[in-house]
C-alpha cells in the first residue's frame, strides 16, 4: 500500500470528539521520545505532518490523520514519562485508555519501542494490560539506523526472547528507521492487508 494523501483532521481528549466520518483506525503509541512522530512522518512521506520534538511528552492529545480518504492514522500521547507531575500522568493515562477501550473503529495498536534498549518495565506493563483487555497490537522497534546490523539484530532477538517469557507467541513485529525508511513497506503492506479483509 502507498499513502498518497494524508490530512490532519483534529485533536481530542475524549472518544466522542473524534472526527467524522467513522473509518478504520490504526493507532501508534510508545514511551515518550521513542520516535513516534518521526515514524508517522516517514510512513506518510510528509515531514511536517506530525510535530516532532526533542522534548519528551510533547504529544498530549489524540491526533487523527485521514489517510487516502479511507482510514485514520492515530497518534496517541506517549506513556511512562516520569518527569510529568502525577496529575498530568493520570490525565494522559485517562486520555490513552479512553481511546483504546472505547474506540470500536481501532483495528490495530502499534506499540513503538527503541531498538537500542532492552524491553522496559513500563513497556511490559503496558502490553500486559493490552493482553488482558484483548486489544490487538503489534510492535515496531524504532531507530534501527542508530546501530550496526549485528548489534541491532542481537538486541531485537533479545527483546523477542524477553517477550516470549510472558507471551506464548509474538505479536506482529516490525523494525523501522525514520531516517533510512526501513520498515515502511512492511508496515504499510500489513495495514493494507488488514484493510482488504475488513
Amino acid at each position: 500500500m502507498k499513502i498518497t494523501k494524508a490530512e490532519f483532521k483534529g485533536s481530542s481528549t475524549r472518544v466522542g470528539q473524534r472526527p467524522q466520518p467513522r473509518l478504520p483506525e490504526f493507532a501508534f503509541i510508545g514511551r515518550s521520545n521513542v520516535g513516534k512522530s518521526s515514524l508517522i512522518n516517514m510512513l506518510t512521506a510528509n515531514s511536517k505532518l506530525a510535530k516532532t520534538s526533542q522534548t519528551p511528552g510533547k504529544t498530549q492529545l489524540v491526533n487523527h490523520f485521514l489517510i487516502n480518504d479511507k482510514w485514520y492514522l492515530v497518534d496517541l500521547p506517549g506513556y511512562g514519562y516520569a518527569r510529568l507531575p502525577d496529575k498530568d500522568r493520570a490525565r494522559l493515562r485517562h486520555i490513552i485508555w479512553d481511546y483504546i477501550n472505547n474506540s470500536p473503529e481501532m483495528v490495530m495498536l502499534f506499540v513503538l519501542m527503541d531498538s537500542r534498549h532492552d524491553l522496559q518495565e513500563v513497556d511490559r506493563r503496558f502490553i500486559a494490560e493490552l493482553g488482558e483487555k484483548g486489544i490487538p497490537f503489534g510492535i515496531i522497534f524504532t531507530k534501527a539506523d542508530k546501530q550496526g546490523p549485528d548489534v541491532l539484530n542481537a538486541q531485537i532477538l533479545k527483546n523477542k526472547g524477553l517477550l516470549l517469557q510472558e507471551w506464548e507467541s509474538l505479536p506482529p513485529v516490525f523494525v523501522s528507521s525514520s531516517v533510512s525508511g526501513e520498515g515502511k513497506t512492511e508496515i504499510l503492506n500489513y495495514i493494507g492487508q488488514i484493510l482488504q479483509n475488513l
